[in-house]
């Protein structure tokens, strides 16, 4: 007597093949649930959109530039051998970098309540 034996694994028909995958085109950009991106109105440039941000929060360059002058001049006094002006340089750029760090903070706390 023969037992007829099924085989373990049942074949695959197409139509219970898994679908086949479908490559990433990358002239679109992907569709992310629950994302909606603003589109562009215009491309700026470096120069555009350093005016732009400088004009909608001026003390951030203003301490940028207090820091860095208070930098160069610390270090050239410390190269000098005058050590007291250097550290009261040096002091100043703490002044200065704490200025710049909330001005940043003052900055981004006004966008966010103008955009409401």
């Amino acid at each position: 007597m023969a037992a007829v034996t099924t085989p373990a694994v049942p074949e695959q028909t197409p139509e219970s093949s898994p679908p086949a995958l479908v490559p990433f085109n990358f002239s679109e950009p992907p569709i992310i649930e629950g994302f909606n991106p603003l589109p562009r109105v215009k491309d700026e440039t470096f120069k555009e959109k350093l005016i732009r941000k400088t004009k909608e929060n001026p003390f951030v360059p203003i301490g940028c530039l207090g820091t860095a002058g208070a930098l160069i001049y610390g270090l050239r006094a410390f190269n000098q051998g005058k050590t007291r002006q250097s550290q009261l340089l040096m002091r100043g750029r703490i002044f200065a970098q704490g200025f710049t760090v909330v001005a940043i903070i003052v900055g981004v706390f006004a966008t966010t309540v103008k955009s409401k």
